[in-house]
């Protein structure tokens, strides 16, 4: 009798248990079908992925369910539900998800945009607030990025002289690489007190090797292993684990690309000839009799690594979207050129102290952030406790994807949200700051925003003020020349080079940008 009546329990517990399981996955969010295994895997496209995501919008609304392997995730498709999920509910959706290769194979550890919400995450969150959020630190930076700004200037015109006697006058690459320079030389003076006087530089060549390296990696079958953690015991030898080989040849380039530079400061200090930069201030803060706890030291070094890493390339890909946005629309470029002439005339350079007095640039930049987002989809945020929203149920452990790029397109921030249209931002009722989304939501939101955001203003006003930039022309016809704009697929949209010509808008203007360099 005891045996049936377990049995019936047993039964019961089951049915029970299958009833819940049925019901819970009724209130998650709608979403693509899923199969065993590899869950919604066969619906991800493998580029572009915000794009898909928008597309699902239409079908499944603003918040998606789906699954990817083995964990859960969700999809966010509005500005309204990231401010309620990720500003208003922080403490649930600050988290990182886990990652095997990033963190743990590749060595990207200590490192605040990955980190786990916690005491060493809140820790280095200060020391960037500190460095880029106060005023007089902010302050500090302009003479820097006036320096770094005139250098970016010499550099087109150096370019532009070189295509006199030539046939072809499209400096598309050189713009493009001058314009990485100086971002990569400000993030680089800031974190190590080391000037950048081209892209050849050492500290920048091995950055570039081995965050390119970890690109790669983190889009290859490497990305495996985050969902299937053995697969990084495998030996490598075996057929299909030849990316374990690569991954380790990456690990050393991150080793390098962390070690060398702290090691330089360190050295300088010990010689009494260090600039004081983001490093220093830590170095003297932790170090005690020039010592520091492993724990520190670790910490340190990744903070100021990550300086270069996370600033870099988002800020160069806003730069070269106003370039690309600019060819594309000479009559918002004439407009911004008439507006600075007017205000800031013809013998000087724009500087940050003019913003105010030139609203229809400031509303030019806002439109390149809309138009062309340089995340279009968020590092993934942890949720950290499951939640209830609406009528939907989210699961502890889900993986959290805001997609900027529906934000860009919704009609409802946006109407006619395709074209490029600066003045939806001069309205009587202006559409949404797309640079309050930009940067991120909520806890995780970019803290230096303000200096990147100055850095693109500074650089952009300066370019316009000084030359004009045009679509290439035919050699041999002197006919403009067509292109269609591309934009490469991953987490950050690079502007793809285009063909585009620039000239001083007047002798006068040359002539100033080489005194300001001397000057510099």
């Amino acid at each position: 009798m005891s045996v049936v009546v377990l049995v019936l329990l047993g039964l019961l517990t089951f049915f029970l248990y299958k009833s819940w399981q049925s019901t819970r996955k009724s209130s998650l969010p709608p979403g693509p079908g899923r199969l065993p295994i590899i869950g919604s895997v066969h619906r991800l496209p493998f580029g572009y992925q915000q794009h898909a995501f928008l597309d699902w919008k239409k079908t499944y609304g603003d918040i998606i369910y789906l699954e990817i392997f083995n964990k859960p995730a969700v999809v966010l498709n509005s500005a309204k539900v990231m401010q309620e999920l990720l500003d208003k509910r922080g403490s649930k959706y600050s988290g990182r998800p886990r990652s095997v290769l990033i963190s743990e194979m590749i060595g990207m550890t200590n490192n605040v945009t990955i980190l786990p919400y916690g005491d060493q995450w809140r820790r280095q969150r200060r020391w960037f607030q500190t460095a880029f959020q106060s005023a007089s630190a902010l302050e500090s930076y302009v003479p820097l990025q006036r320096c770094e700004s005139v250098r970016l200037l010499s550099g087109i015109l150096d370019a532009w002289q070189s295509t006199q006697d030539k046939a072809s006058r499209d400096v598309g690459k050189e713009v493009f690489s001058g314009v990485k320079r100086y971002v990569g030389a400000l993030m680089m003076q800031i974190a190590y007190g080391h000037s950048v006087a081209s892209l050849d530089d050492e500290f920048v060549v091995l950055s570039e090797r081995a965050l390119a390296g970890t690109l790669e990696a983190a889009t290859s079958v490497a990305s495996l292993v985050d969902f299937f953690p053995f697969l990084r015991y495998l030996p490598p030898w075996l057929p299909g684990a030849g990316f374990l080989t690569k991954v380790a040849e990456v690990h050393e380039l991150v080793r390098v690309m962390i070690d060398v530079p702290y090691e330089r400061v360190q050295a300088s200090i010990a010689k009494g000839a260090a600039r004081p930069c983001f490093l220093t201030s830590l170095l003297d803060e932790y170090a005690k009799d020039g010592k520091m706890s492993a724990y520190d030291e670790a910490d340190v070094k990744g903070a100021a690594n990550i300086v270069y890493g996370a600033g870099t390339d988002t800020t160069a890909t806003v730069l070269t979207a106003f370039l690309l946005a600019i060819v594309l629309h000479p009559e918002a470029l004439k407009k911004a050129q008439a507006e600075i002439d007017s205000v800031v005339g013809t013998e000087r350079l724009p500087e940050l102290g003019d913003r105010q007095s030139l609203p229809y640039f400031d509303v030019l930049l806002k439109e390149v952030y809309r138009w062309h987002p340089p995340v279009p989809l968020v590092i993934p945020r942890l949720v950290t406790e499951e939640d209830t929203y609406r009528s939907y149920t989210i699961p502890a452990g889900s993986v959290v994807m805001p997609n900027i790029w529906a934000i860009t397109r919704d009609p409802e921030c946006y109407p006619d949200a395709d074209a490029f249209r600066p003045e939806r931002f001069l309205s009587s009722t202006p559409e949404p700051d797309p640079r309050g989304f930009a940067f991120g939501f909520g806890r995780r939101s970019c803290p230096g925003q303000a200096f990147g955001d100055s850095s693109v203003w500074l650089a952009a006003a300066r370019i316009v003020a000084a030359f004009d930039v045009t679509k290439a022309h035919d050699p041999a016809t002197g006919a403009e020349v067509s292109f269609q704009p591309k934009f490469a697929s991953g987490m950050i949209s690079h502007v793809m080079p285009f063909p585009f010509e620039v000239q001083p808008r007047s002798e006068r203007v040359g002539r100033l940008i080489r005194e300001l360099e001397t000057e510099a």
